[in-house]
C-alpha cells in the first residue's frame, strides 16, 4: 500500500505517472451527463471473459509508463530531491515510475471482453428461471497445491461510510472453482521461467519509445536513466523531512531500486536464497497472467477472491473471525507498530514470510490476510458494486481511477507486510486495493484459479 487518499482510497505504484506529468493541473472537465471525467492517455482496447483462461489486455499509445520529469532533466535514480512540496514531490517520484518495455501485443492476440462498462445501464439482474444451477459440488480430482471452493452466495463489501469503494453491500452469487491454496512461491515461478525463457517487466530495459506520448521529447530521456528495476521500500528515508501534509505523503518512503525484479526483490545485492517457499514480488499483471497461461489457469475475479477469502464465514473482518489476534496470536504478516517509523516484527516477520506459516481459512487457503497484495483479474473502478451482476461479476470493462483517471489500473487484494493498522488496514477481506496494471513492487504477488470446464450433457 503506497498512499491513503481522501480517507479510504488507497494507491499503489502507478499514481506515480499521473502526478509526474502535472496531470492534476490539468483535468479533464466532468461530463454532465454521467458525472465522470474523460480519458486520456492510454485508452483500454481489451480485457477478457473470466470464464476462460485466455486473458490479456491491450492498451494504446505505447501502454507504459510515462518517465517525470527527472528523466528529463537528467537527474540520476537514486539523488536526493530535498523536502516536501507538491512541485518536488512531483520530481522526488521520478524514478518510482513503473518502467515498462514489450509489454504490448496485438488485437489478434487478445481475448476481448463481454463485460459491460459502468458507464453502461446496469445490467439486469439474473433470477433463479434464467440461470443454470449453482456449481457446488467438485466435478474431478483437487489439481495439485489448489483447493475446491463450492459455489455459493454471500454478501459482498461493506457498508461502512470509512471505505466508500466497499460501498454497498451487495449480494453475490459464484460458481464453484479451484483456488492455489497459497500465493504463488519463487520455486512456482521459477519453474514457469525456465521453461518459457519469461522476463518480467522488472528485469526488461525500457526503450524511448515505450514513453511516446506520454512525454514531451522522447529524445530528451538521457540514456543513463533507461534501466530496469521496480519499487522498493526506502527503509534509509530520513524521519526528520518526513511530512505529512499532503495525502501523497507515503511517496517519501518509496524508492526505484535500479535492478530490483524477482529474483532480487530487494535490488542487485539481494537474493532468493531461502525464499524459495515465499510469495514471488516485483511482478505486474501481465507477468502474472503469463504464468497463468502458462499454467492453463487465471487470475481470480474480485469477486471469487473475496468469496474465498471469507471461507463461508458471513459478514466477519478477518478470513477467521472478526478477531484480528484471537488469544494473542498473529493470524497474518502485516507491519506491526506505526508505518513507516516502526515495525516491532511482533508477527515474526519484517517482510514477506513463507507461504503456510500462519493458519489457513476453513476452505484451506492461506495468506488471505498479510504477506503480500495479490492481483486479481478485474479492472478497478470504484463503484462498481453499484451496478455489478449478482452473478459471478467479472469486473467493468476498462479501468476508472478518478483520483489518477489516466493510469489503467487492476485491482489488488488481501493486504501486505506493510499494511498497519494506523495505515491502509488492507488486510480486511472487503479490502480494495487498486494498481498501475504494468508495475510490480516488492509487496505484490498473485495466485490463480481454474474454472472447470463445461461438460456435454
Amino acid at each position: 500500500m503506497l498512499t491513503e487518499i481522501l480517507g479510504s482510497q488507497h494507491n499503489e505504484p502507478g499514481g506515480f505517472r499521473a502526478i509526474s506529468r502535472g496531470l492534476s493541473a490539468a483535468t479533464p472537465p466532468v461530463n454532465r451527463k454521467n458525472g465522470r471525467r474523460p480519458r486520456r492517455g492510454r485508452r483500454i482496447a481489451a480485457g477478457c471473459d473470466p470464464s476462460g483462461v485466455e486473458c490479456s489486455i491491450a492498451s494504446h499509445s505505447g501502454g507504459v509508463a510515462a518517465l517525470n520529469p527527472r528523466l528529463m532533466a537528467g537527474v540520476p535514480p537514486g539523488q536526493k530531491t530535498g523536502p516536501m512540496n507538491c512541485e518536488r514531490l512531483a520530481i522526488g517520484l521520478l524514478m518510482l515510475l513503473p518502467l515498462v518495455s514489450g509489454c504490448q501485443r496485438t488485437a489478434a492476440e487478445i481475448s476481448v471482453p463481454t463485460t459491460p462498462a459502468v458507464d453502461s445501464p446496469a445490467p439486469k439482474k439474473t433470477t433463479a428461471s434464467d440461470i443454470e444451477p449453482v456449481r457446488i459440488d467438485e466435478p474431478g480430482a483437487t489439481p495439485a497445491g489448489m483447493c475446491w471452493i463450492p459455489g455459493g452466495t454471500f454478501v459482498m463489501g461493506t457498508d461502512d461510510p470509512k471505505f466508500p469503494d466497499e460501498m454497498p453491500a451487495h449480494t453475490v452469487t459464484v460458481d464453484g472453482f479451484w483456488m492455489d491454496e497459497t500465493e504463488v512461491t519463487n520455486d512456482q515461478f521459477r519453474e514457469f521461467v525456465e521453461a518459457t525463457g519469461y522476463q518480467t517487466v522488472g528485469e526488461r530495459k525500457p526503450k524511448r519509445e515505450d514513453f511516446a506520448g506520454q512525454v514531451a521529447d522522447i529524445a530528451a530521456i538521457p540514456e543513463e536513466n533507461l534501466v530496469a528495476g521496480s519499487i522498493c521500500f526506502n527503509s534509509k528515508f530520513d524521519p526528520k523531512t518526513l511530512t505529512k501534509d499532503h495525502p501523497l505523503w507515503p511517496y517519501q518512503v518509496w524508492k526505484y531500486e535500479p535492478g530490483a525484479n524477482w529474483q532480487h526483490p530487494e535490488g542487485t545485492s539481494s537474493n532468493l536464497d531461502g525464499r524459495g517457499n515465499h510469495p514471488v514480488v516485483h511482478v505486474s499483471w501481465d507477468d502474472a497472467m503469463a504464468y497463468c497461461r502458462w499454467k492453463g489457469q487465471r487470475l481470480p475475479t474480485e469477486a471469487e477472491w473475496e468469496y474465498a477469502a471469507r471461507g463461508g464465514r458471513a459478514g466477519e473482518e478477518y478470513p477467521w473471525g472478526n478477531d484480528r489476534t484471537p488469544n494473542g496470536e498473529w493470524r497474518g504478516n502485516i507491519w506491526q507498530g506505526e508505518f513507516p517509523l516502526k515495525n516491532s516484527g511482533d508477527d515474526g516477520f519484517l517482510q514477506s514470510s513463507p507461504v503456510k506459516t500462519f493458519p489457513p481459512n476453513d476452505y484451506g487457503l492461506y495468506d488471505l490476510s498479510g504477506n503480500v497484495w495479490e492481483w486479481c483479474y478485474d479492472w478497478y473502478q470504484p463503484d462498481y458494486y453499484a451496478v455489478s451482476p449478482d452473478r459471478n461479476p467479472p469486473g467493468p470493462a476498462e479501468s476508472f481511477d478518478p483520483l489518477e483517471p489516466t493510469i489503467p489500473k487492476r485491482v489488488e487484494r488481501g493486504g501486505s507486510f506493510m499494511c498497519s493498522d494506523n495505515y491502509c488496514i488492507g488486510y480486511r477481506v472487503a479490502a480494495r486495493m487498486k494498481g498501475d496494471a504494468m508495475s510490480g513492487s516488492f509487496h505484490l504477488g498473485f495466485r490463480t484459479v481454474r474454472i472447470p470446464r463445461a461438460t456435454a450433457e
